[in-house]
């Protein structure tokens, strides 16, 4: 997912400005079941600090141990870790381990892309076979076409005939915009921000709480409905209409009628919800119907949430469950895998 990326990039970046080499580990393919699917990646630091996880942890000393000569002699190279053996429930993973020095052009490229909530694409390039382990690569697209990702990648492997490549799109960074700035608000930010989303506050102009009031958001404004209305959303982002107050959520709601999002919810019981949308109607008759497809009210799952957090937990897994496109159920109750 691009927010483990970036916790990536960030880690590789404060690396090189203490002068420690690093390797980027990516889980290229899979044969069997895996916590974690191939796409996942992690950085690791010579001095044996990690950013990121392939694994619940038992991956990771392997790959620790493996990783050793990559630091040494420079040269990226593909392993195996079969857990059917070792754990008793994973498959066999492939995991190519690269030295990594971020290129500048990549940084860049990473950057503008997530500021503006673009996909990035990624090639990790590899051989299974045995004369071809220890060459590989990982490569991204820009405008330019395909360019290494770090500077010690062979951008001849694109070229090479026979190579596997692990074809890889990760969508914008999802983004939850929270509208109010209660108690609660302020918790369910935390677990957002806790699970890599990227986090919006939108406080009324009266407000006095400020962004210092919300450990982990990544912004916050002071905008009435009229602000709001000109706010930008899409189909990565999340909004929940927390603010405790009638008026103020029936004016937001009209205001974001029109707009593209994955999830709206609505804080409150039923007969709130029916107040609002009723009223909604009245002043709004050509709301189109897909919004009212995307509004989850009350907002969250039905698992005896009480305290501030349960409800942070309850409204978050629900959004999960629908961008998802998941119908919660007790995972011992699923007859197929957990990532099927």
């Amino acid at each position: 997912m691009l927010h483990e990326l970036k916790n990536i990039v960030e880690a590789a970046l404060e690396a090189e400005t203490l002068g420690l080499p690093t390797v980027f580990v990516s889980v290229v393919a899979l044969e069997g079941s895996s916590y974690r699917r191939p796409g996942v990646r992690m950085l690791m630091r010579s001095d044996g600090a990690m950013a990121g996880a392939v694994s619940g942890g038992c991956v990771e000393k392997e790959i620790w141990v493996q990783a050793q000569s990559v630091f040494t002699e420079g040269k990226p190279k593909l392993i195996t870790y079969d857990g059917r053996f070792r754990l008793g429930c994973e498959g066999l993973l492939y995991i190519l381990i690269e030295p990594l020095k971020l290129q500048t052009d990549f940084v860049t490229h990473f950057r503008k892309g997530m500021s503006k909530r673009e996909p990035l694409e990624l090639k990790s390039i590899f051989s299974r076979e045995e004369s071809h382990r220890y060459v590989g690569g990982t490569f991204f697209k820009s405008t330019g076409g395909w360019l290494r990702l770090s500077a010690q990648a062979d951008i001849g492997l694109l070229q090479v005939e026979g190579m596997e490549t692990y074809h890889q799109q990760l969508a914008p960074r999802f983004k939850l915009v929270i509208v109010g700035a209660e108690h609660d608000a302020v918790e369910l930010c935390k677990y957002a921000a806790l699970t890599g989303w990227e986090v919006a506050i939108i406080a009324a102009p009266d407000e006095a709480k400020t962004q210092s009031d919300f450990p982990g958001s990544d912004s916050f404004l002071y905008l009435d409905e009229t602000g709001l209305a000109d706010y930008a959303l899409d189909s990565q982002t999340a909004v929940v209409l927390m603010t405790h107050s009638f008026t103020k959520d029936l004016k937001y709601l009209m205001a974001i009628s029109y707009k593209e999002m994955a999830y709206l919810g609505v804080l409150g019981p039923a007969k709130r919800r029916e107040k609002l949308l009723n009223q909604l109607l009245e002043f709004q008759e050509d709301v189109p119907d897909i919004f009212f497809d995307t509004i989850h009210g009350p907002s969250g799952l039905n698992i005896g949430a009480e305290t501030p957090q349960e409800i942070a937990i309850s409204v978050m897994a629900e959004i999960l469950a629908v961008i998802r496109h998941q119908q919660p159920q007790s995972l011992r109750e699923k007859k197929e895998g957990i990532h099927d």
